[in-house]
């Protein structure tokens, strides 16, 4: 709800959306060169690209949990291969067809995602009984499992960092920015988000509900929900409890399509991240660099080497990387490596004439602390801090950075003006 709250505030008011758009940008590091420098543009290119495959780097692994949960099968050989079949198969169409076969794969998928996604709930709905969902919600959460705020419950840090990634994920992530840009004017870009608003509800809210669902399915069931409701269950166990419940309470020929139904999403998120992540890499990180001398066809090679590159080193990092978090929080963390620096730059630089160049440039450094957040750091510091509170304190010390910056260090042609 908080996801849809944000959407519809940007939608009503604008806020960054509609002045990206009177820029007349494709991407957000084009903003950065046209605002600050070229220098901005390949530093910011540079670590949205990095956190971006950072942030995509459990994607692989939770899909394949995923299928292979469904699928019955534990081994991490099955793992390990489904891994490389997605990848492998996503790299190949994507590669080929760039963005026509993104765009059409996508419609694709989103038409058999879809269907998957509202069968499957209206079906979990009647088998388990609304009743029996919310009681079974009551007792093993009690009134945390309806209230946020209440004791034992998430509480007000973390909502307001779920604000926060609401207000990112529809104005400052790299899909946000294309959406507003291509837009025809400046009111298609307002209707745009204030519609999206029921689309952030809902992609958050079916998939959650199978997570109740599969909360009470175990919690009715200790003798096969125990491993996965334990305290001490690992990351990629808890991730295993809700395909494996799914997989014993949807029947056979249902479940084909429901796994058709997530590959379709998982395809369709690679796909179009593989080709986002390496059109930042090659063309506001590397052709900058080299002078923007490479030809079109050049460009797409260097492209598609790139995508070859990132797909190898996220099949690399899902089989490394131990999820010492939950996933959600690894998202939301490596996302803020980016995200922290570049609201505090576009929140700074859209709205005054003021921001300048090294106020971008500490704005972005700052949004590395975010790295402290993710549970091998916070090993190696020998501290535990809440992810929120980490991600929240990096947002406040981006801004100041970047307001610090400015004032202490301004651009010339502001000096001039004076």
């Amino acid at each position: 709800m908080l996801a849809a709250i944000a959407a519809l505030v940007v939608g009503l008011t604008g806020f960054i959306v509609v002045p990206l758009r009177r820029w007349g940008v494709m991407t957000i590091p084009e903003f950065y060169e046209r605002r600050f420098g070229r220098g901005a543009r390949v530093l910011g290119g540079a670590i949205l690209a990095f956190s971006g495959i950072l942030n995509m780097g459990m994607f692989l692994k939770a899909d394949s949990l995923f299928l292979t949960s469904v699928l019955g099968l534990g081994s991490p050989f099955a793992l390990n291969l489904v891994m490389t079949l997605l990848l492998g198969l996503v790299l190949l169409y994507t590669m080929l067809g760039g963005m026509i076969s993104v765009v059409v794969t996508d419609y694709l998928q989103f038409a058999v995602m879809a269907v998957t996604l509202v069968g499957v709930s209206l079906y979990l709905m009647a088998r388990l009984g609304w009743n029996e969902i919310v009681e079974g919600v009551a007792q093993r959460k009690g009134a945390a499992g309806f209230d946020p705020f209440a004791q034992e419950g998430f509480g007000a840090g973390y909502a307001a960092w779920m604000l926060f990634l609401g207000l990112i994920s529809c104005a400052v992530w790299q899909t946000a920015a294309v959406r507003a840009s291509s837009a025809a004017d400046e009111a298609a870009v307002r209707r745009t988000f204030t519609w999206g608003a029921i689309g952030f509800l809902v992609r958050f809210m079916i998939p959650y509900f199978w997570g109740i669902c599969a909360l009470v399915y175990f919690a009715r069931r200790p003798e096969i929900g125990a491993p996965f409701l334990a305290p001490s269950a690992d990351s990629e166990t808890t991730l295993r409890a809700m395909p494996t419940a799914l997989a014993q309470l949807i029947p056979s020929g249902a479940l084909g399509l429901l796994t058709a139904g997530m590959l379709a999403a998982a395809m369709s998120t690679y796909n179009t991240y593989l080709h986002a992540w390496s059109m930042v890499l090659g063309n506001d990180v590397l052709a900058p660099l080299l002078g923007d001398r490479l030809s079109p066809t050049r460009r797409i090679r260097l492209t598609q080497a790139l995508m070859v590159l990132v797909g190898a080193f996220l099949l690399v990092w899902g089989l490394w990387y131990p999820l010492g978090e939950d996933l959600w929080d690894y998202m939301a963390v490596t996302g803020a490596i980016y995200f922290t620096g570049a609201f505090a730059v576009l929140a700074v630089g859209l709205y005054s004439p003021r921001a300048s160049r090294w106020g971008a440039y500490a704005a972005f450094a700052a949004g590395f602390l975010a790295v402290t957040g993710l549970a091998p750091v916070q090993q190696a510091l020998g501290v535990r801090w809440r992810s929120e509170y980490v991600g929240l304190a990096t947002v406040a010390i981006a801004l100041t950075a970047m307001v610090l910056g400015s004032l202490l260090a301004p651009d010339r042609k502001q000096e001039a003006a004076k």
